[in-house]
């Protein structure tokens, strides 16, 4: 606001500094515009006659003069003469050089200065005022914990989360309780996890239930092109907030400027590592009786830097992770509480379909089924509505034209997801396969194959070897059906999803009998194809889990053809289809 009435302060003295300038140039202009013209010879006749009283010389194309007797101004045609003056003095007339030539000169050259003045003035004081209101400048205005919506009710699941944040809102809240035994406040806290797990919202619940301003930046918003500003702007930002007593500052993707710092000079990047270096100082400065903590979110926390992490920095690291069953019930709950809902909807069941929904995922699952209810003109959300979003958010919506599609096509489709659908029901029959279909989606799926995995904290070496095998069945039922030369490109995706699986398997869990208990990024950074010994190990092992795929797919043709042929008849097969049509194969 003051900034508001101060930019209001120069509008006045501007508006009156433009109009005298115009009026003094239009005054200028009509001067000179007002003067008679007189042809050169008669003016001439008249010097000689000494009938002229005064002339005045100028650098422009005319001259301008009165005659005796005579208020009448006059101008001729300037004859630029050496002696032109001379002859004037010698016949007693009163010369002046300049005039109003020179006078519009020096106009020019004060409006011209004042312009150049006015702009450097305008720019000079932005930049001031960026730098001094800082925060503001950034746009980082504190919300206040009355306008905070989320508190710890309104948050379903993370329970573990809840409770290792609960004693922060109480040192928040009552620091006495906790200084009197000696004990100081955590200055940071690291959310790490998934995305969409609900970081930022348990951020703002801890502000909410502690009753302080809730500061909120990006990590991206400190990272710029010219060396100093993030630093400049992380220590605004710490400003504004130890202007409040209480406060929670949150910093999101935190490693945008926090990864850890290259050894070698070459590699680092000296805008980053001021940035850094401010956070570092920053938490480094807070006073014991200063009631603000960060917290900081983060996808991939071994990326950080190790000075972040260690104790008086980000003391606590906090998992946000997927949640577990009993937690998505939760959720569906919160996000259905306000839509009409149909009696054939079981939340349970849907609970168990949703393994490795995020909190962001499960809203958006309800809001799609809220949408497609409306689009049909529907009262309530049906089951029929929540499975329909369901292959919406996962796969894609169902394309309208399938004219394009040959019948050759069609049948290739048929046989890849009956491959996929084999496979799950040999190697890994804990999971309930939900929906096989070969009907194309707009996310450019031809078909797809929905299996649901059961809710596990670890995935064991048979996990790892199960997904690969079934990621790779649509490629050897293709195999089979066409021929080697004829395979198709079908398999893209299955194959990008295996390797990352293998690299793993390989590379990070040392579960690969030739590697052992070495985890390769740790010795050598992410590995990659400029490790040819790697990439030869992979491929073998790659091979081997392919050629038992197409082992398991050949004895059991008979079975896929039959899931084949169902596939082509109705086009999409539920689970317990899947299964009548395995029985009676």
């Amino acid at each position: 606001m003051k900034q508001q009435i101060k930019e209001k302060k120069w509008i006045v003295p501007s508006i009156v500094i433009g109009i005298l300038i115009v009026l003094v140039l239009g005054i200028s202009y009509n001067k000179n515009h007002l003067a008679q013209y007189m042809n050169y010879n008669v003016f001439m006749e008249a010097v000689n006659n000494k009938q002229v009283k005064e002339v005045t010389i100028g650098q422009g194309d005319t001259v301008t003069f009165t005659l005796l007797g005579d208020q009448t101004l006059y101008e001729t045609a300037n004859p630029r003469k050496d002696n032109f003056k001379e002859q004037l003095l010698t016949n007693n007339i009163k010369v002046t050089e300049g005039g109003p030539d020179t006078t519009l000169y020096l106009l020019q050259t004060l409006v011209g200065g004042s312009v150049f003045l006015g702009v450097f003035f305008i720019v000079f004081r932005n930049i001031k005022g960026t730098n001094s209101t800082g925060a503001m400048a950034l746009g980082v205005k504190p919300i206040e914990a009355e306008q905070l919506k989320v508190g710890f009710s309104q948050i379903a699941g993370n329970v573990e989360a809840k409770e290792q944040v609960a004693d922060i809102v109480n040192f928040i809240k009552d620091p006495e309780q906790f200084v009197k035994l000696g004990a100081r406040m955590p200055k940071g806290i690291i959310f790490y996890g998934p995305p969409g797990t609900g970081k930022t919202l348990m951020a703002k619940a801890i502000a909410k239930e502690a009753g302080v301003p809730f500061f909120s930046m990006s990590g991206s918003d400190f990272v710029q092109m010219y060396v100093g500003v993030g630093a400049s702007r992380i220590r605004e930002l710490f400003k504004a907030a130890r202007t409040h007593e209480k406060a929670v500052i949150f910093i999101d993707e935190i490693d945008a400027i926090g990864k850890k710092r290259s050894n070698n000079t070459n590699g680092s990047n000296e805008e980053k590592d001021q940035t850094l270096n401010a956070l570092l100082t920053e938490m480094s400065g807070f006073k014991d009786s200063e009631s603000i903590v960060v917290i900081a979110a983060t996808n991939r926390l071994e990326l950080l830097d190790d000075a972040l992490l260690r104790p008086g920095r980000f003391d606590r690291h906090v998992e946000i992770g997927y949640p577990d069953q009993n937690a998505r019930e939760m959720m569906i709950r919160l996000h259905l509480q306000s839509k009409p809902l149909s009696d054939d909807v079981d939340m349970k069941e849907l609970a168990r379909q949703t393994v490795r929904f995020t909190g962001a995922m499960l809203e958006n699952l309800m809001n799609e089924a809220a949408i497609i209810a409306a689009k049909e003109g529907g009262n309530q959300i049906t089951k029929a509505h929540l499975s329909q979003a369901f292959t919406t958010v996962i796969a894609g919506a169902k394309k309208k034209d399938t004219s394009y599609i040959s019948d050759e096509e069609r049948k290739i489709t048929a046989y890849h997801e009956a491959g996929h659908a084999l496979i799950t029901r040999l190697v890994a029959p804990e999971q309930r396969i939900m929906k096989v279909t070969i009907a194309p989606t707009t996310k450019g799926a031809g078909g797809f194959n929905l299996s649901i995995p059961k809710d596990k904290m670890y995935m064991s070496k048979q996990d790892f070897i199960s997904q690969i095998q079934i990621l790779l069945a649509g490629r050897a039922a293709e195999e089979i059906l066409l021929g080697k030369e004829n395979i198709t490109t079908g398999a893209s995706n299955d194959i990008e999803k295996a390797t990352a699986y293998l690299r793993d398997y390989m590379t990070r869990y040392g579960m690969d009998e030739q590697y052992g208990l070495i985890n390769l990024n740790v010795l050598f950074g992410e590995v990659g194809g400029a490790n040819p010994e790697l990439l030869k190990a992979c491929k073998e092992k790659m091979n081997v889990f392919y050629l038992e795929t197409l082992r398991l797919v050949e004895e059991q043709w008979a079975s896929l053809e039959c899931l084949a042929h169902s596939l082509l008849e109705r086009e999409t097969l539920e689970n317990s289809d899947v299964e009548e049509i395995l029985r009676s194969a």
